[in-house]
């Protein structure tokens, strides 16, 4: 009996771990004025409405023991990540291309992780992450859909929620 209560509470505590991706895309981003900067021009930063967002997202995430974050490197997939890595007292890591290679990066992480894409690079990290087309393209004005994917074990499930308040059309 005394041999079979170790192998039991290891097998408990391994089958209960799990870890989490948040995969969103960035908030609603501030329209380009003629006075951009060369530094701006084709990579606005969010506009007011999605700075709350950036901030209701982390909000929404407060608790859940975010260990890494990432982000592509524009302005405003990086301004959405902000609120939740000062949160979380961490440094937003950049991602480039997504392919195999990333993909098997991210799910080598043993952390909760918020991965910030765009709407042609969400469906990517989805199906990429779950081995299953699940998703296409968001629609250009889909801000507020925040994708969980949860892996406990080998087995990966998907959950779609929201996030946020609209935004004013």
């Amino acid at each position: 009996m005394k041999s079979v209560l170790p192998l039991l509470l290891l097998t408990f505590l391994l089958t209960g771990c799990y870890q989490k991706y948040y995969i969103v895309r960035h908030a609603e981003k501030a329209q380009e004025s003629s006075g951009a900067t060369m530094q701006t021009a084709g990579n606005p930063p969010l506009s007011d409405a999605g700075q709350q967002r950036a901030k209701d997202l982390a909000e929404r995430l407060k608790g859940e023991k975010i260990g890494a974050i990432y982000s592509t490197n524009t302005i405003r997939t990086r301004e959405t990540a902000t609120p939740t890595a000062a949160q979380a007292g961490l440094t937003i890591q950049t991602y480039g291309r997504i392919d195999s290679s990333l993909i098997s990066n991210f799910k080598a992480l043993k952390s909760n992780t918020l991965i910030v894409g765009h709407s042609n690079t969400v469906d990517e990290l989805v199906n990429g992450l779950t081995g299953q087309q699940l998703l296409k393209d968001l629609p250009d004005a889909a801000y507020d859909n925040l994708y969980i994917i949860t892996k406990k074990g080998k087995r990966l499930t998907l959950v779609q929620s929201k996030f946020g308040q609209p935004s004013p059309q």
